[in-house]
């Protein structure tokens, strides 16, 4: 296996190019994915070569860059140039509505370009602005999943077995990760932690994935069957359950990768402590609760089939909801850059967005 540097780089910007990680060929062979145009970077950020809600914000901030530059090349009108931004602009949102960093980092860069444009500032000095902004919001992704990452494994015991479930290791992230960011700040303290990763169908994010990442960086790692977790849990071989969040409500309400929801209900049901792990940009305090987060649904045919091979009878239904929603009273406490955050989440969540 070739061992990559951690933090790695799972999107950059190189010679005026977004280039990210394809996801989709691990873990099987390392390779990068060029988007030169916001068409193709949409189309990564749709078919998961770049997945992950921090990493999905990571990737629109150079993706912003990039449009105002080939706007650039074709008008030299601040107008002109920010209507094309901000048409690119939305044509990014659209790709993936549950993911909140998605829009945060949009919203970020957005305001950005319409600040200076007000100001009249010269194209060329907002493209490197922008740009600026964008390499900044990488590097407070990392700075942030490192933070939490550290207050994270306080939480575990050396010698500890934890369970996850999808990806929410470095390539989910800037670099660093989440949840297994919390696992990796562990191994970086000292302690010896083994993990349990579900496969997360349909995708196999957490066999493809996760696995891959935790045995570049020399940890234990276990895949299970998203259906054996209840298996495992009963019989007392999990210590913790970490998981990830796309958007969490104010209520403290999480949307992760469908099938989180059950592991939440059975470590209940099992005494284990279930943790989501989000740094601040996944907090959307205007969801009240987990019922206001937009659901993606996906392309049913990622149910029908597996490996690329059909493997339902044809003429029957699928569907495919990408996430669901984990209710706060299931979630023993969430890790924050700014620290673990427990109950009641209506209060102790808004001292963290404020």
């Amino acid at each position: 296996m070739t061992a990559l540097p951690f933090p790695f780089p799972v999107v950059t910007w190189d010679d005026q190019e977004v280039v990210l990680i394809d996801q989709t060929l691990l873990p099987e062979r390392i390779a990068w994915r060029r988007c030169g145009n916001i068409t193709s970077l949409c189309q990564a950020i749709c078919e998961l070569a770049v997945r992950g809600a921090p990493a999905i914000g990571v990737a629109a901030g150079f993706g912003l860059v990039l449009s105002w530059r080939l706007a650039m090349e074709k008008n030299n009108q601040l107008a002109d140039i920010l209507a094309r931004f901000q048409k690119d602009r939305k044509q990014l949102a659209a790709t993936r509505p549950t993911a909140v960093n998605l829009f945060w980092a949009l919203n970020r860069l957005g305001s950005l370009a319409e600040q200076l444009v007000d100001q009249g500032k010269p194209a060329d000095e907002i493209a490197a602005n922008l740009l600026a902004e964008a390499r900044t919001v990488l590097d407070e992704d990392v700075a942030m999943c490192r933070s939490l990452g550290m207050h994270g494994q306080k939480l575990l015991p050396d010698f500890a077995t934890v369970l996850t479930h999808c990806n929410a290791g470095g390539l989910a992230t800037g670099g660093y990760g989440t949840a297994v960011g919390v696992v990796f700040a562990a191994k970086e303290s000292g302690k010896t932690i083994s993990v349990i990763a579900d496969e997360t169908r349909p995708l196999l994010q957490g066999a493809r994935l996760t696995a891959w990442e935790l045995q570049n960086q020399g940890i234990e790692v276990t895949v299970i069957c998203d259906s054996a977790a209840a298996s495992i849990l009963r019989l007392g071989k999990v210590d913790a359950v970490i998981t990830g969040a796309d958007r969490i409500a104010a209520n403290g309400d999480a949307a992760n990768k469908i099938g989180t929801y059950p592991l939440a209900v059975l470590a209940n049901r099992h005494g284990v402590p279930f943790y989501v792990a989000a740094p601040g940009s996944t907090f959307d305090a205007a969801c009240a609760t987990g019922d206001d987060i937009t659901i993606e649904l996906r392309d049913p045919n990622e149910v029908h089939e597996f490996h690329g091979r059909r493997a339902t009878p044809e003429g029957v239904g699928g569907w495919n909801p990408a996430f669901d929603v984990t209710p706060n009273d299931l979630i023993t406490a969430i890790i924050t850059e700014h620290g673990v955050v427990r109950p009641p989440y209506g209060e102790s969540l808004a001292k963290v967005w404020k």
